[in-house]
């Protein structure tokens, strides 16, 4: 039985913004992977192909067990409350589902539910109510709020006062379920989104399928130079080089902290920031299922070794 040609033509172009996996598809031959992979969206990459939908895997129950105290009354401010909602981060991720977000396969494993966790646990303590929850639980106190505004900088830099201007008396703080900042970030997430975030970045503020959907743009897109995406080091697409061998970066949950946060995590050793963040990695993993054997040994779950990607200067988001 030949194979026909997955189809991806109206995406092939945006494709490789966003998953280095190469946007040209391609026949499937007839190797064991693509046997098994047949349905899939082959990607031009023989390793990695797309398949199925988060909601294949992720229910309702997971989100509210992971979030179960988001709309609490404990929590002292209310200003957020209902704002988060299952529905709303499906709808976001169903953009990303063709990408590869949630659905890839890697030399015939699947990635997509581990990489849920791991996308979660970031949007976890990066909207930590910062409250004193009662709970055991560490994501009880999360996704409870969805911008900060405590700073007085506009986080506008005029090294892209051409192709992404500053709109006055704007500020470009944080905002989204994996806070993006600066001018810049607005203006890229904007045009890959097609909302006009730099002359509106409160449309964050206003929508939760929004608020997800740059979180998830942040996940996929490589925004800083000379370094992958969070998607890319998680599912092990990436490859790293001699450099980054020597620096101790190899792919897993440890290198998307690195990508993400540079070295206000990483490369400090054991602290509580990292751990946080592996904390509710395991958690969630737990939760949907996942036994956390699977996420390796602690040099690919940690980046408490790791020589980060850039220096300090650009590890702001």
């Amino acid at each position: 039985m030949e194979y026909k040609c997955c189809a991806l033509l109206t995406t092939a172009l945006i494709l490789v913004m966003l998953v280095n996996c190469d946007a040209l598809i391609r026949c499937a031959k007839r190797s064991e992977f693509e046997r098994e992979c047949a349905s899939c969206h082959v990607l031009k990459a023989p390793n990695c192909c797309v398949e199925g939908a988060i909601t294949d895997y992720f229910q309702i129950n997971h989100f509210e067990k992971m979030f179960s105290n988001r709309d609490s009354l404990e929590v002292e401010s209310h200003a957020n409350k209902a704002f988060w909602d299952y529905q709303s981060f499906i709808t976001a991720s169903a953009y990303f589902q063709p990408y590869g977000f949630g659905t890839t396969y890697i030399n015939r494993k699947f990635t997509g539910t581990k990489e849920v966790a791991a996308f979660l646990a970031h949007v976890a303590t990066k909207t930590s109510c910062e409250y004193n929850v009662t709970t055991k639980e560490p994501s009880a106190s999360s996704l409870c709020h969805y911008k900060k505004t405590n700073s007085n900088s506009y986080y506008c830099d005029e090294q892209y006062k051409n192709t992404y201007p500053c709109t006055s008396g704007i500020a470009y703080y944080s905002r989204g379920a994996l806070p993006i900042y600066w001018n810049y970030n607005y203006g890229e997430a904007g045009k890959e989104l097609d909302v006009d975030l730099l002359n509106h970045p409160e449309y964050i503020e206003q929508n939760a399928t929004l608020a997800f959907q740059v979180a998830i743009w942040r996940w996929m897109m490589p925004i800083k130079e000379h370094q992958p995406s969070a998607h890319e080091v998680f599912i092990g697409y990436w490859k790293p080089t001699k450099n980054d061998t020597l620096g101790k970066r190899v792919s897993g949950f440890g290198a998307t902290m690195n990508v993400l946060y540079g070295d206000l995590v990483c490369g400090q050793g054991d602290n509580e920031s990292m751990n946080n963040i592996i904390a509710h990695y395991l958690y969630y993993l737990n939760l949907m299922g996942v036994n956390q054997e699977e996420t390796g040994p602690n040099e690919v779950l940690s980046c408490a070794k790791q020589v980060v990607f850039n220096p300090s200067s650009s590890s702001s988001p």
